[in-house]
């Protein structure tokens, strides 16, 4: 079984979306969990229409991904945000990887804007995370229980906790699957401040922390 976990918080918009997307592979027997962070929307609500389990926590993305894995029955993990969309070609390549044996991995992303400068940094999100074998979080991240276990899951840390994830899964388990099936993520965060401004931002952030800043001080500047 793969288990779906969805951190969320105030995502009445998007959520319902994704949870549509996802109810093929609720039909074939993989489950959905939504982790709301205290949303003060109606994410909650909607969710429990179409999620195999709501569950609330205390805000923060890597204590709401951990609050999930906990719950899920599955022997594997997918981290999707609440703002993706997926169908079923990517969804049946990430069983897929799994299936082979592959410990864990990351799908490309295409970003839900128009425009060349959002396709070329989608694009070279792929390229970075293959390079360097890091994933983000926005990249639908999948891991076997058992791995992600033996690395301790999520790090409690308010940013840079997929960073530091895929750094213990690289260490512990290799490089990670690739999937070339694209999911979309929300471009949202690039429209509203900039695609040149946010790359820059992201850059810095993660110099920061491989430099060993605090990651607290680095979410504060993310905000």
């Amino acid at each position: 079984m793969l288990s779906v976990v969805i951190p969320c918080l105030n995502e009445e918009d998007g959520l319902p979306r994704l949870l549509r997307d996802l109810q093929t592979l609720r039909s074939r027997g993989h489950e959905v969990i939504v982790v709301d962070g205290g949303s003060e929307d109606s994410s909650a609500a909607l969710a429990a229409a179409g999620a195999d389990r709501v569950l609330r926590t205390a805000p923060g993305r890597a204590l709401q991904m951990n609050a999930g894995a906990a719950r899920a029955r599955g022997s594997a993990l997918w981290f999707l945000h609440a703002d993706s969309r997926i169908d079923e070609p990517v969804a049946l390549a990430v069983i897929s990887a799994l299936a082979q044996g592959r410990a864990w991995g990351r799908c490309a992303v295409r970003l839900s804007g128009d425009g060349l400068l959002l396709a070329l940094t989608a694009r070279l999100m792929n390229l970075r995370s293959c390079l360097t074998g890091i994933a983000t979080g926005d990249q639908g991240v999948f891991v076997m229980r058992s791995a992600f276990d033996a690395v301790g899951g999520f790090p409690a840390i308010p940013l840079m906790e997929d960073i530091e994830m895929s750094r213990r899964l690289k260490g512990r388990a290799g490089r990670p699957a690739c999937v070339r099936s694209s999911l979309v993520t929300s471009s949202r965060r690039w429209e509203q401040r900039g695609v040149v401004r946010t790359i820059l931002l992201m850059w810095r952030l993660r110099l920061a922390y491989w430099r060993g800043a605090d990651p607290a001080r680095l979410a504060e500047r993310y905000r």
